[in-house]
């Protein structure tokens, strides 16, 4: 499959010059992506900017073998090109969508069932910081953890990207939602879209705190090392804790007694490495679920902050000082 004639060959994009800090990323020409079997081009508008972008900076996430090298997993834009076998799609369809890698640029491909109509309402740059936020959270805090109504959930890092929509969707879902923040500022926020109560980590201690509530039924969290037996201790019995990522430390010293005697459930996932089938999966769910409640006002989308696309270092050193509340987007050249 060729691209379109008019479409050029050439686009700007911000790729990863070595392993390092933010300053590796710098403005290269890159050849438009082709699309393959099942797959669209996105003439992009905004890139939303994710943790996992960091740490493929630096290292430390490389991408899946047949993914883009740059990074970059979600934006909005335009359906440009469409490979074979591609039935959703029309040209000059506006979609919102979850990217392999490749955001950093203004173009990027995906499969088809990866991307989503834009929710009435929202712009292309609130509906490029939808989708990693949303599938992270809905298959972990919903397909993966298996939130009710009513269940108490506590949400590591409520200030953050992933923290502003779990937040969100708990409290649409009928959760007693708590959270965690690292000051009394972010706290405030957090509450304002929902949460009961707001744990200062730095003076507040969280599993003191859910002796008082009971316990959680459900905790999300992205911290792991020294929180997972702070995590184990702060679960009601039969409590889940998700794990989606491990800001210190992916290994700790765990006492599996308690978690058999307690009856919990110890999960996690990472979204990337998943297969096309399983995301499409996602997709529908977040689409079912998460859209109504955006179209219903019971969720909005959090932007910190905006940069141009060649502003990509700036980005990353903004999220890396963790004084964001809600997601960091990009701007692509119109």
């Amino acid at each position: 499959m060729s691209l379109p004639p008019t479409l050029a060959s050439s686009m700007l994009a911000m790729e990863i010059s070595a392993p390092g800090g933010p300053d590796v990323l710098i403005p290269a020409s890159l050849p438009i992506p082709v699309p393959g079997h099942g797959q669209i081009i996105i003439h992009l508008a905004y890139a939303g900017v994710n943790r996992p972008d960091a740490l493929q900076r630096a290292g430390a996430y490389a991408p899946p073998a047949n993914a883009s090298p740059l990074p970059g997993l979600e934006g909005a834009g335009t359906v440009v090109a469409m490979g074979p076998g591609v039935s959703r799609w029309q040209i000059g369809d506006k979609v919102c969508a979850l990217l392999p890698g490749g955001g950093y640029a203004e173009y990027a491909a995906c499969h088809e069932s990866h991307a989503l109509p834009i929710p009435e309402g929202l712009t292309l740059r609130q509906a490029a910081c939808l989708p990693e936020t949303c599938f992270t959270v809905w298959s972990n805090m919903v397909m993966r953890g298996r939130l009710k109504a009513g269940e108490r959930v506590l949400i590591h890092g409520g200030s953050s990207g992933i923290g502003t929509t779990a937040v969100q969707i708990a409290a649409a879902l009928g959760a007693r939602v708590f959270a965690t923040a690292g000051t009394d500022e972010k706290c405030r926020a957090v509450q304002a879209l929902g949460a009961e109560q707001c744990f200062n980590y730095k003076t507040d201690d969280f599993s003191e705190e859910a002796k008082k509530l009971g316990g959680f039924d459900l905790i999300l969290d992205m911290v792991g090392g020294p929180y997972l037996p702070r995590n184990v201790r702060a679960l009601a019995d039969d409590g889940r804790l998700v794990q989606i990522a491990f800001l210190q430390g992916p290994k700790v010293e765990l006492n599996f007694a308690e978690m058999m005697m307690r009856r919990l459930t110890l999960t996690g996932s990472t979204l990337r490495p998943q297969s096309d089938a399983a995301k499409a999966t996602i997709a529908e769910q977040v689409e079912t679920h998460i859209w109504p409640m955006i179209a219903q006002g019971k969720f909005r989308v959090v932007i910190d902050s905006e940069y141009p696309l060649t502003d990509a270092p700036a980005a990353h050193w903004r999220m890396e000082s963790s004084g964001h509340i809600g997601k960091i987007v990009m701007k692509l050249p119109e």
